[in-house]
C-alpha cells in the first residue's frame, strides 16, 4: 500500500510541473480488453501527440495526432492529421485522465484506453522538428513549412515522421521506430513505414550537427542514396 501512495505521489508531483506525460506510452487495454494483435504507441513531446499503430508483422495500420493541452485530469487534442479518418482533421478530442499505480487511462464517451509507460529518455535531439531543407545536385534547397509540412518527433529513444496537410486533411506518409544519438552519430531502426513495408528492419546511420538550432544530418536513405537534410524546431514555424 505504501508503494502505491509513493507512485501516485510521484506522478502528482510531476503533473504539477506539467511534464509527466512526455515520452512514449504503449496501449495495453482498449475498452477493458487486452490489446494483443497490435502495437499501438502514443508519443508525446512539447505538447504534441503522435499516435501510431502496426500489427505484429510490423505492417502499418494508422496514425493520427496534433497539439494537446492537459489541465488537471483533462486532455484536449486538436487533430492535425488522421490517416484513417481525415474527416477528423481540425476537430478536437476530449478525454478524462485516470491515473493508477503503473498506468494511465484516457476516457471519453466512446472508449477507454489504458497505457503503460515505456520511456522518457532525452538527448540533444529530443523534440519536435519540421523539415526545412534538402541538398540536391550539390545545392541546399530550403523550404518554409506551412499547412503542408513534414513533422518528425524524437522522444524516449523513439522517432516518427509524418507528412500531412492540416488544411486539407491530406495524409502523405509516415515512418518510425527507435533511434540513438551519440557523439554526432544518429542511428535509427525502422519499425514501420506506410509507403513500403519492405524497409522495416533497416538500420540507417547518419552524421549530425546542431547549427543555429537546426538539425543537419548526412548519410544514406533507406534506398541507399546520399541524403543531406535539415530539420528545424517545429514550434519556430508552426503555431498551435
Amino acid at each position: 500500500m505504501k508503494n502505491i501512495f509513493v507512485s501516485i505521489g510521484l506522478v502528482l508531483t510531476c503533473i504539477a510541473y506539467g511534464q509527466w506525460y512526455e515520452g512514449v506510452w504503449q496501449l495495453e487495454d482498449l475498452n477493458h480488453k487486452k490489446v494483443m494483435d497490435q502495437v499501438v504507441l502514443a508519443m508525446i513531446q512539447d505538447d504534441y501527440l503522435l499516435m501510431n499503430a502496426r500489427n505484429q508483422n510490423h505492417e502499418f495500420l494508422y496514425t493520427w495526432g496534433g497539439p494537446i493541452q492537459i489541465t488537471k485530469n483533462k486532455l484536449k487534442i486538436l487533430v492535425d492529421f488522421n490517416s484513417k479518418n481525415p474527416k477528423e482533421v481540425g476537430k478536437t478530442k476530449y478525454f478524462d485522465i485516470d491515473i493508477n499505480e503503473n498506468t494511465i487511462s484516457l476516457i471519453n464517451e466512446n472508449e477507454r484506453l489504458t497505457w503503460s509507460f515505456k520511456s522518457n529518455h532525452k538527448d540533444e535531439l529530443t523534440g519536435n522538428k519540421v523539415f526545412t531543407g534538402r541538398e540536391k545536385d550539390g545545392e541546399m534547397s530550403r523550404t518554409t513549412p506551412g499547412d503542408r509540412r513534414t513533422l518528425k518527433m524524437l522522444t524516449g529513444n523513439h522517432f516518427q515522421w509524418v507528412a500531412f496537410n492540416s488544411a486539407t486533411g491530406e495524409f502523405s506518409g509516415t515512418g518510425g521506430g527507435t533511434y540513438t544519438a551519440i557523439d554526432g552519430a544518429y542511428t535509427e531502426k525502422i519499425e514501420f513505414f506506410s509507403r513500403d513495408n519492405s524497409r522495416v528492419g533497416a538500420v540507417l546511420t547518419f552524421n549530425y550537427q546542431i547549427m543555429d538550432d537546426d538539425w543537419h544530418h548526412k548519410g544514406k536513405s533507406s534506398k541507399g542514396e546520399p541524403l543531406y537534410e535539415i530539420w528545424s524546431t517545429y514550434e519556430k514555424y508552426v503555431k498551435p
